[in-house]
Parts: C-alpha cells; structure tokens; sequence
C-alpha cells in the first residue's frame, strides 16, 4: 500500500512532464535517436494528441458500455433469455475482426480520420462489458432479489434500485479491460489519419527512429497503467460498499 501511494504520484509527476514538457526528456532520449536526428516530437503537441487520444477512447467506451450493458438487461430478462446466445456471437464477432480489418473496412463508408477508429474501438470493446454485466447480473443474491419483490418493486424497480447497483463492481471490471485495450488500440488509429499518441509511434518508424517510438509508448502505457490503478481502486470501493 505504501509503495502505491509512492509510485502513483510518481507516474503522474512523469506523464504530466512527458506530454507538457517533452524537452526534459531529451538527455534520456537522444541515444535512441538516429546521428543528427530529432530526438523529441514536434510536429504535434502531445497535449494535443493526448487528449484527442484520450477523447476517442472515452467515446467509444462509452458507446460500447451502453450498448453492451443494455444487451446484457435484455438476455437476462426471461423473455430474453433465449437470445442469449446470439448476442454473446455478436459481441465475439468484434474480437474476432482485428482492428486493422475493420478501419480498412470502415475507411471507404466513413473517410479517414476519427469515424473508422471509433467503430474499431466501439467493436472491440463490447465483448468483455457484455461478459462481465451478464456475468453480475446472473449472479445477484437471491436473498436480496426476494427482499425487493417483498416489499413491492416493480421490474423496473427492481432493476434500477436493486439488480445494476449490485452488478456495477463486475461490471466496471469489464468496462476497465475494455477501457485498457481501447488505449492500446487507439494507436493504430493514426493510419488513417485519427489524431492519437499511435501519430509519434509510426512517425519513429517510419524514421527508424526509436526515441519517437519510446516517447509515445511510454506515454501510451503510462496512461494505461495510471487509468486501470484509478478503475480498480474505484472498483473496490465499490465492492466494500456493496459488501463484497
């Protein structure tokens, strides 16, 4: 615990000083870069591309979080139990399709830019929410679910006051791992000319140059590991307040 309180401002301190003050950087960089080359990336600011970065991955999570959860209500309703399986093929078929696939599918019926990486991220993010709302909402105390038809709830009620509030700890462990492969992927989004961190990457190499593709790694993965610290410490308050 106390290593965490250490290391998380830590990471923060360096990210912070990654995307607004790149030039600090450049004593620890420059032996990546090649003889006479540019060490730090200046042809966009990484504010800048972190934050349209980060913007599409919210986007498309949040898309894919309502669909997801909405499609996980619907099979676990009696009458909807028995398109359970179909919606489990369909929230797989967005596993199934690499992402590169579906931006070069995407391209000709949404141009280049922000539209095919969100459907990309939008398709890859569904499966592990659908999983884990299913998953929460098939596993509810029946003790507690008895306790609401006792006292009068409705369907509906039952469903806002009692079922999702219950559910919500799995289910953001889902909308976490979604949320962490969106950032990953996110970054081939620059190949179709989505602004992302994946724009310092494939400028390094197609420069052979490392220290670009160190640089937006870095700052990739330091976003990955501080947003999926914030989601589970979140998931486990939510956990002791449900009594989990």
């Amino acid at each position: 615990m106390r290593i965490g309180w250490f290391l998380r401002p830590l990471l923060v301190a360096v990210l912070l000083a990654l995307v607004l003050r790149p030039e600090w950087f450049t004593p620890l960089l420059a032996p990546l870069a090649p003889e006479n080359g540019p060490v730090i990336y200046t042809r966009a600011s990484l504010l800048s591309l972190s934050l349209s970065h980060l913007a599409l991955v919210a986007m498309a999570s949040a898309a894919a979080t309502v669909v997801a959860v909405t499609l996980a209500v619907l099979v676990t309703r009696p009458a909807g139990a028995a398109f359970r399986p179909l919606s489990r093929t369909i929230t797989n078929m967005g596993q199934t399709f690499p992402p590169v696939a579906v931006l070069a599918l995407a391209v000709p019926a949404l141009g280049f830019g922000a539209g095919p990486t969100l459907v990309a991220l939008f398709l890859y993010g569904l499966l592990p929410i659908f999983e884990n709302a299913v998953t929460g909402l098939t596993n509810l105390p029946p003790a507690t679910m008895e306790a609401a038809r006792g006292i009068g709830l409705s369907r509906w009620q039952r469903l806002w006051r009692v079922e999702l509030p219950l559910a919500l700890p799995v289910t953001l462990t889902g909308i976490r791992l979604s949320v962490v492969i969106a950032l990953g992927t996110a970054t081939i989004g620059s190949t179709v000319a989505a602004r992302t961190l994946g724009e310092v990457i494939i400028a390094g190499l197609l420069t052979n140059n490392t220290a670009f593709v160190v640089q937006g790694g870095l700052a990739v993965g330091l976003f990955a590991v501080l947003i999926y610290d914030a989601m589970v410490q979140l998931e486990t308050r939510l956990a002791r307040r449900m009594g989990g």
